[in-house]
């Protein structure tokens, strides 16, 4: 550990009164490296010097590449920082019920269409604008009349219809969730029923609050008709994410800066079932020798292999808290 960061680790304002509960939610879809070791020692300190709850979440509904030696892997790698949690792992494949039970009251509302487009046909499209994500759906299957839903599809959000229908019939309800109350249902196997939405208040504007960037005012239309159901998964990031937060009562969600434009479509999901808000911590990103941020598909040094060579977890972790990096690793600018 030769380059020191400074400022890196304690970059997160705290946040005030009540109970802390914060995640850490890998997928075990490759092995764990630095910058994945970086945001869980983040999310783990934030809640544990506050008293408050650290968990961890498996989000491995991707059944095509999720691996159960990946999760064992994970376990172990957490271990080997010397990170705990507390209560059971959460698995997202544990989990379908619930994404469903939303899929199924966004539908009956007319808020999400299926979608046969491929990723071809969206790119081929000329009228596919760019968005925070890359190309933004054009809406092509928008308004088909009797779709043949024995053909491959997902669901995708009406963007338009969505906000049209927040301003119409709000369902918000705002503010933290306090001292991480989970969020309610009356489903008797704790999965999601009814929504049943557990604050009152409604607010007027989507806006969440970031402890590095202050209150954002949220535009999730940049986003387009977002997909909230794949044709390979039964939900996608953004409404699996959305919805778990709220059932296990994370009052703080701690993650890297790359997931800052995602939060504007979870306050849109957020308003439209009634969920409550977590505050949000979205920490600079780890880069490697080539100045490009860390990451499983490029081939990132794994948490595992420095495990295997000997290397002392603990001893990295807080040389991590310091803000101590690697010869040749950095954090990408703010």
């Amino acid at each position: 550990m030769a380059r020191s960061m400074g400022s890196l680790y304690m970059e997160i304002v705290p946040s005030d009164s009540h109970t802390i509960v914060t995640r850490f939610a890998p997928s075990p879809t490759g092995r764990l490296h630095l910058g994945h070791a970086f945001s869980a020692i983040a999310a783990h300190d934030f809640a544990r010097e506050r008293g408050g709850s650290f968990l961890l979440r498996i989000e491995d509904i991707d059944g095509t590449r999720s691996r159960a030696e990946h999760v064992e892997t994970i376990l172990a790698d957490l271990r080997w920082l010397g990170l705990d949690w507390d209560g059971d792992v959460l698995f997202q494949s544990s989990r379908l019920n619930a994404y469903q039970a939303a899929l199924d009251d966004l539908r009956a509302r007319g808020l999400i269409y299926p979608c046969f487009c491929t990723r071809a046909d969206i790119a081929a499209s000329a009228s596919a604008p760019h968005g925070p994500d890359g190309l933004v759906y054009p809406g092509t299957c928008r308004g088909l009349e009797a779709p043949d839903l024995t053909q491959p599809h997902c669901w995708r959000l009406d963007m338009g219809a969505a906000l049209d229908s927040l301003s119409r019939h709000p369902r918000e309800r705002g503010g933290p969730s306090p001292a991480g109350e989970p969020y309610r249902t009356d489903a008797a196997d704790g999965q999601f029923g009814r929504w049943a939405p557990a604050f009152a208040g409604v607010t007027d504007e989507l806006e969440f609050e970031d402890s590095r960037f202050g209150r954002i005012a949220a535009d999730p239309g940049a986003h387009g008709d977002v997909v909230l159901a794949r044709k390979d998964a039964p939900a996608s990031y953004h409404l699996a994410v959305t919805i778990d937060d709220a059932m296990q009562g994370v009052t703080d969600v701690v993650r890297g800066e790359d997931l800052l434009p995602a939060t504007h479509v979870h306050r849109l999901l957020q308003a439209l079932l009634g969920l409550p808000v977590p505050r949000y911590h979205h920490h600079r990103l780890l880069t490697g020798p080539d100045g490009a941020r860390l990451a499983k598909r490029h081939g990132a040094p794994t948490l595992a292999a420095l495990r295997e060579g000997g290397a002392d977890g603990r001893a990295l972790a807080d040389a991590l808290r310091r803000g101590e990096l690697p010869v040749g690793f950095g954090a990408a600018s703010a």
